[in-house]
């Protein structure tokens, strides 16, 4: 495969061969975006939100297939409106900005792009694949390594490609999505999906068998996820490159007008889909929510820019911690879930929001806790080191 550096403009401070100076403003290439920390690390807690549903409820995730989940309860129906898909999309356009910025230190290094990603998005679609296998049935890391691919292959082109081929993604999954929704609406039919058998998780072995056998079905999931990342591992990567984390007036005016559309369009679409029922469920999951979300990633960048000289307390500094360890986090947080609420462990599930939240706070403490007492010896999480060890390792000449 014949690399492709950049056809298009280098991005500013990231010219070839050379130690790019900081833009005004922007921190130097070698320092952390405490922002991205702190966002990675809501963005990781926020998911659990959303997947604590799933591992609470009686029969775990695979109840989602079978029995569905939860009933007419408002309290319930309101906190999982709030958690679904606001931050699975928050994170997604996190990853794209963590594309841009690898993308830049190639650039700097004067390295083929993408070049050696693709052996990180192999290693990341294999820890994917056991976490789907071992742990969770809706794991997204698989369809996040698929995605990448494609991603990385869109930074590094003209900005001519990048809108052409991002235009025809994001046309086909709203056309489709707007087509299957219409046919649900119209049809009176709900958009419940068949399971395979009554849910059981009494048995972990079983569990992993039933993720073997009925991959088709639990990883259909990866036809929506795929398209909707790339598109926003474009916006994320394009959102750098407009200067949205550096601490310019016009990077608080881009901010300001991406939060007020993000949070006061996309709340009100997001209501009114999870008020129309579960026909809209798609919509309500995949296409509105990621407005919201880039509400939220300009509403955070802007808090953390306004405290960037205050000293940070033990909640922002457990938050950063779990940002940094994002991976692991994600994976742990799953297992932990698992334990808590499977029959084969302490089998708390069961019916109630007051249940689910209280399973929320104790794992989301947990993490909030091991997170920040890990990084005083590693400077990564235990997944990053493993990825990062492998993807270090060069080919035998």
């Amino acid at each position: 495969m014949t690399a492709h550096t950049s056809a298009s403009p280098v991005p500013p401070a990231a010219t070839p061969g050379t130690t790019p100076a900081a833009t005004a403003g922007e921190p130097p290439a070698t320092a952390r975006i405490a922002a991205l920390d702190v966002l990675r690390g809501i963005a990781i807690l926020g998911t659990l939100a959303s997947n604590i549903w799933l591992f609470a409820a009686p029969g775990g995730p695979a109840a989602l297939l079978t029995t569905g989940l939860g009933g007419d309860d408002p309290v319930e129906l309101a906190l999982r409106t709030l958690s679904n898909g606001k931050f699975l999309g928050l994170l997604t356009l996190l990853f794209g900005v963590g594309l841009e910025l690898q993308y830049r230190s190639a650039v700097r290094s004067g390295t083929r792009w993408p070049g050696r990603y693709l052996v990180r998005a192999a290693i990341l679609f294999v820890e994917g694949l056991l976490h789907y296998v071992l742990v969770f049935e809706f794991d997204v890391l698989m369809g996040y390594a698929v995605a990448s691919v494609v991603g990385a292959w869109l930074i590094g082109r003209s900005d001519r490609v990048v809108r052409v081929w991002t235009g025809v993604v994001a046309g086909g999954f709203v056309l489709a999505l707007a087509g299957v929704t219409a046919l649900l609406v119209l049809g009176g039919a709900t958009a419940d999906v068949p399971g395979t058998g009554v849910a059981s998780t009494a048995s972990w072995p079983d569990q992993v068998l039933t993720r073997l056998t009925a991959a088709g079905l639990y990883r259909a999931e990866l036809v929506l996820i795929v398209p909707s990342a790339v598109v926003l591992f474009v916006v994320g990567s394009r959102l750098v490159r407009a200067g949205l984390f550096t601490t310019t007036p016009e990077a608080a005016r881009l901010r300001r007008r991406l939060a007020g559309v993000g949070l006061g369009v996309g709340v009100p679409l997001n209501a009114l889909t999870a008020w129309a029922g579960p026909d809209w469920f798609l919509v309500d999951r995949y296409l509105v929510p990621p407005l919201v979300s880039l509400g939220i990633l300009a509403l955070g960048t802007g808090l953390v820019a306004r405290a960037r000289d205050a000293r940070p307390g033990v909640l922002r500094r457990g938050v950063e911690a779990v940002g940094r360890t994002a991976l692991s986090c994600y994976v742990l947080q799953n297992v932990l879930a698992s334990v808590l609420c499977f029959d084969w462990g302490f089998g708390l599930a069961g019916e109630g929001a007051l249940r689910a939240v209280l399973l929320w706070g104790a794992v989301s403490a947990v993490l909030l806790v091991l997170a920040p007492l890990w990084l005083r010896r590693w400077p990564r999480g235990p997944i990053e080191l493993v990825m990062h060890r492998v993807h270090a390792r060069r080919p035998a000449a």
